[in-house]
């Protein structure tokens, strides 16, 4: 099944207060508070009381920090920002010390009484911890500051979310770790904790239930020796940072936090600090029992990503002990399924089970639920999509930092033709955990918390320079990628052991090489930033889209099970139309899967593939591209410059061939429902042409149109031909019509002796006219005739798409500002302009492209001889048609700029309600009244006055009798299909 994704094409560069609240951590505001938009903020010189996007209260202010314990911490200065329902601060390195606090653990504020001039504020936290905030701005912008502060602490108050702080600080190891003192914690006892707070036969099995969550580390042990990890110092040297500086929800980063995580986390802490940082921890307190209601309620529900999670379970980390038990298996299922129910549109990808395995040593299955969602949507994004375009593009982006830091590797690599993303794509996408002993891949993921994406690439770049420090010529003698990958392989395994093992100095010779790779990366790749990250995603982000694009393409092509009499090149062109539509009109969900009568077992594997199904007004969209009488093309001259307008029609008969190529009767089409619809079409003969488009007017489907059917037959004719020049095709139309309903009643039945000549009566939705008849009432006339035998055909034209530029980040003040000015919406606004300028000075001009193409010459119409014989003629056909003064109109004619077409000045059509369930528009009226209406032909443009006119204007002149004369010799010379009391009442009108 063909699936088209434009995701890719969606991308937005965040905004500046989306950067702001990724820095500090903070979830989207309406994980939140659902119904509000994500906060803005204000500047310290904005004045006002709502922010650009509407948000209230939130505002940024320069501000000095300091702690309330004499001598303990430095004070730095930074900006304060106020981001409801969170208090932020950053210093001005942005490195140096910040903060995020949920408003929620704010006990007290009070205004200290400082020296004149000076607006400080002192800030008692939930755990006693006292910070002084110096706002270091004007009078009236602190007085501000202080009142939307107010504001949002009050808005907490009332939402309750203080009362809910006492019970939430108890699930956090922190709490017990300070309450019982470092000291009387042993690093590795187990048993007596919640191993699982989401299964209760497994929180029965324990003797002692505390209430903070923990992983499977603490029953099934953590990775490595606890002594030569130092478990024991660095629970110490924790508790003493966290005793001073807050924890969970009120903790403050200062210089010695990035240091502590770069030596390590302690195991039982790790978990804790990891959703701390990674701001999970906060959408865990704003969504409590989320979790486990997800799975109550999607309990016995089936899915593809339930069964793809199966197959990866035992392939999650099977060397770890947990991951060898039952036990261990299910708390695994359980949060993969979990997200994918969270977030259906990812659902599952390879790779997240060996995150979530290694996250869940750690934490609980709350914990590690909350973490897969801000791993797979902030900070990874696009890393665990179906096409992994976040892993493919950073790996671009890897290559190019790799070929200016490290030329040599990069230089060698071209020539021997070895692929770096062989080797570092497993390395991004688990996170080193998958390549490396745990015990040093888990440091790489605690420093990847703490300072963000850059460390992937810092530490990938420090590989391969400490490979070439060590053994160059190995690295530079790799000729294939499979000896890449295996020298990778043995550096990995080498990490635990000395980096100098011939040292003289016993403590140069416990530097292992994992302690060298981090120094090299932090040290000799600093200068690699998140800001050079973005620029460098932003470079090849186009690059990478269009070859996922092009890869996508020749996958959805292969994948179709019927190609029809296309060939490659023409399939292309049909699946470009499509992407284009797509593109601008989004394609449909598809939740209703096909019904499978004869499969009691259900869909099968293949069948439950999500296929990319497009709805009506994506159809339109695509029908307007590729065929020329689904669209209507303005050539519009204002004086100034020409240019074309090309809009959508509307008509009935593109919904109704929408409906007629949905096979499966779906609602929706996919792209092998148009192949299959457009081969019927495009390669038909006059014959197959003719029952294509009886059988796309024919509703129910029993070889007849009724007469309703057959107007509304005619109508798609006149929807067709309502911009050819001339009137060849309407009168074409008119004398279909005619013959169809005098040919219609003449083949009625009838009762034996019958002599009625106004025939049988049947009803508008009797069946009327069937497929043989059709075909010869179209086949009489020359104009239809040729339109059934190409032009119908060649109206469906596969042209080249214009080849969509991917949309292009503008990150220069220049270069945003162009964005900003040079839109569609500007570009239509400076039309309109210039339109009306050229309507003032009289050059302003519309006309409309033809829609077949042929040049008709101008005549009246040409009648045929009657298409009865004698014998049948006395069935006075005309009886079934009124005289009434109607028109045929529909409302994507009459809302056109040019008139409706008509079918001619004779009455041709009977009065009739429409039963067609798939028509949105209104019962047709009859065709006189149009001839007021007509559109601007050629031939009626006025002469110039040089011209020599007739005085008379055509009116009562000489030529009248003598053209009169010669209307009685044509009808007299060839039977017009009239009656003798129709012949007599035109006699009578030529005498009067």
């Amino acid at each position: 099944m063909a699936t088209i994704s434009t995701q890719l094409r969606s991308f937005k560069e965040p905004t500046r207060p989306e950067l702001t609240r990724l820095f500090f951590a903070l979830p989207p505001d309406e994980e939140l508070n659902p119904g509000q938009d994500a906060g803005g903020f204000k500047s310290a010189g904005e004045k006002g009381e709502r922010s650009d996007d509407g948000t209230r209260g939130a505002m940024e202010i320069n501000a000095v920090l300091s702690l309330g314990q004499e001598g303990l911490e430095d004070s730095y200065a930074g900006r304060l920002y106020l981001l409801p329902p969170f208090l932020t601060f950053a210093s001005l390195d942005r490195k140096s010390v910040r903060f995020t606090l949920p408003l929620c653990t704010v006990r007290r504020v009070e205004r200290l009484n400082t020296r004149t001039g000076v607006f400080a504020l002192s800030l008692l936290v939930w755990h006693g911890m006292k910070i002084i905030v110096q706002l270091t701005a004007l009078r009236p912008t602190a007085d501000l500051f202080c009142a939307y502060l107010r504001e949002a602490l009050k808005t907490q108050l009332q939402r309750g979310q203080m009362k809910a702080m006492k019970a939430f600080v108890k699930t956090c190891y922190s709490e017990e770790l300070l309450a019982a003192g470092a000291s009387e914690m042993e690093p590795e006892k187990p048993a007596e904790f919640v191993i699982e707070d989401g299964d209760p036969e497994a929180a029965k099995t324990q003797v002692v239930v505390q209430t903070f969550h923990c992983g499977l580390g603490l029953k099934f042990k953590f990775p490595g020796d606890p002594k030569k990890l130092r478990e024991a110092s660095k629970i110490k040297l924790w508790t003493t940072y966290l005793r001073a500086h807050g924890r969970n929800l009120s903790l403050l980063r200062y210089p010695q936090f990035t240091r502590l995580v770069q030596v390590g986390l302690p195991n039982r802490l790790r978990g804790e600090i990891w959703e701390t940082l990674a701001g999970s921890l906060y959408l865990r307190f704003a969504n409590p029992g989320l979790y486990h209601k997800i799975l109550e309620e999607n309990k016995d529900r089936a899915t593809t990503s339930i069964d793809d999670i199966e197959k990866d379970l035992h392939r999650s980390l099977p060397e770890y002990s947990a991951y060898q038990s039952e036990e261990g298996i299910t708390t695994l299922r359980r949060v993969l399924t979990a997200y994918s129910f969270r977030n259906p549109e990812l659902g599952y990808c390879q790779a997240m089970n060996i995150l979530a395995a290694a996250i869940l040593i750690y934490m609980s299955e709350e914990q590690c639920f909350w973490l897969l969602e801000v791993l797979c949507d902030r900070l990874l994004p696009g890393y665990y999509s179906p096409s992994m375009h976040g892993t493919l593009l950073d790996q671009r982006v890897f290559e190019s930092l790799v070929q200016k830091c490290l030329p040599m590797i990069h230089d060698h690599f071209q020539v021997v033709d070895v692929q770096l993303s062989v080797a570092s794509l497993p390395w991004f996408l688990s996170l080193y955990i998958n390549s490396m002993p745990m015990i040093f891949a888990f440091r790489i993921v605690d420093c990847f918390f703490c300072m963000g994406p850059k460390v992937l690439f810092q530490v990938g770049l420090g590989k391969e320079k400490t490979i070439l420090k060590i053994n160059g010529e190995a690295l530079l003698e790799i000729q294939d990628d499979g000896g890449f990958i295996s020298l990778m392989r043995e550096y990995f395994a080498s990490l635990g052991e000395s980096a100098h093992p011939e040292a003289l100095d016993p403590r140069t010779r416990a530097i292992t090489r994992f302690q060298e790779l981090l120094l090299v990366s932090f040290r000799e790749f600093s200068v690699i930033t998140d800001e050079t990250i973005q620029s460098e995603r932003r470079r090849f982000r186009g690059e990478v889209v269009q070859s996922l694009e092009s890869f996508a393409k020749r996958s959805a092509l292969r994948s179709l099970k019927r190609s029809g009499r296309f060939n490659k090149g023409q399939l292309g062109l049909v699946y470009d139309a499509l992407f284009k539509a797509i593109c601008a009109v989004p394609a449909v969900v598809d939740e209703k899967p096909p019904a499978i009568l004869l499969n009691p077992g259900g869909l099968s594997e293949e069948q439950q593939k999500q296929e990319t199904r497009i709805g009506l007004r994506t159809f339109k969209l695509f029908l307007s591209e590729i065929c020329s009488w689904a669209r209507d093309d303005k050539v519009i001259s204002n004086g100034f410059k020409e240019r074309v307008d090309r809009e959508v029609a509307e008509h009935e008969i593109i919904d109704r061939l929408f409906y007629f190529w949905d096979a499966s009767c779906r609602g929706s089409l996919s792209l092998q429902d148009i192949v299959d619809g457009l081969d019927g079409v495009m390669f038909n003969d006059l014959m197959d042409n003719i029952e294509w488009f009886f059988n796309l007017h024919d509703n129910d489907k029993d070889g007849s149109l009724t007469k309703d059917e057959l107007l509304k037959l005619s109508e798609s004719l006149l929807f067709i031909f309502r911009f050819e020049v001339g009137d060849a095709y309407l009168g074409a139309v008119s004398r279909f019509m005619t013959n169809a309903f005098e040919y219609g009643d003449a083949l009625l039945p009838r009762a034996e002796g019958e002599e009625d000549p106004a025939g049988p009566q049947i009803g508008n939705n009797q069946p009327y006219l069937n497929l043989a008849t059709f075909r010869m009432v179209v086949l009489a006339d020359e104009i239809l005739e040729s339109f059934f035998e190409t032009d119908l055909s060649a109206s469906f034209r596969l042209e080249t798409v214009v080849e969509m530029p991917v949309p292009q980040s503008n990150s220069s003040f220049f270069g945003g500002l162009l964005s900003s000015i040079v839109t569609d919406d500007n570009k239509k606004i400076f039309n309109r302009f210039t339109d009306e300028i050229g309507k003032t000075i009289g050059k302003h001009q519309v006309t409309h492209r033809p829609r077949i193409g042929r040049q008709m010459q101008l005549q009246e119409p040409k009648a045929r001889e009657s298409l009865l014989t004698p014998s049948m003629r006395r069935s006075a056909s005309r009886s079934s048609l009124t005289t009434s003064d109607t028109a045929i109109t529909s409302p994507a004619m009459s809302s056109s700029a040019s008139a409706p077409s008509v079918l001619g000045a004779v009455d041709i059509l009977p009065p009739a309600v429409s039963s067609d369930p798939l028509s949105p528009l209104p019962h047709i009226s009859a065709a006189n009244a149009a001839l007021m209406d007509r559109p601007a032909f050629a031939i009626d443009n006025a002469k110039d006055d040089d011209e020599e006119e007739d005085d008379t204007f055509g009116i009562g002149g000489d030529d009248d009798d003598q053209v009169m004369d010669e209307v009685d010799a044509f009808l007299e010379a060839h039977d017009s299909g009239l009656t003798p009391a129709d012949q007599e009442l035109a006699k009578g009108l030529h005498s009067d």
